[in-house]
């Protein structure tokens, strides 16, 4: 799926549904991946996985996934991502599911 349908689909995802794991799984691996370093472990942007975000909560994760990074390459997904997904994303970060 390119990532203009992937955005599509999960802006025409209901508030209250489940988030797509694969959908969301694709777009971390894709979207995040493209600045993190596709094993996430950093590239233009810092290493995303569990053991360097353990500082983190899921809220205030999930908060700068949303709401980006003043001042730095982090955009803000606000516009593309619901909370809900933006929550999912957090987690699966902070379990370290992806490694």
């Amino acid at each position: 799926m390119n990532r203009a349908a992937l955005i599509l689909a999960l802006a025409a995802t209901p508030a209250f549904a489940d988030p797509d794991a694969a959908a969301l799984e694709r777009l971390v691996r894709q979207d995040c991946g493209s600045c993190h370093g596709l094993t996430l472990r950093g590239g233009l942007g810092p290493d995303i996985r569990a053991r360097a975000l353990g500082h983190h909560d899921d809220e205030s994760l999930a908060a700068v996934i949303l709401d980006g990074v003043p001042g730095t390459p982090m955009p803000p997904w606000r516009p593309l991502l619901s909370e809900e997904d933006a929550g999912w994303i957090a987690k699966y970060l902070l379990n370290g599911d992806h490694e």
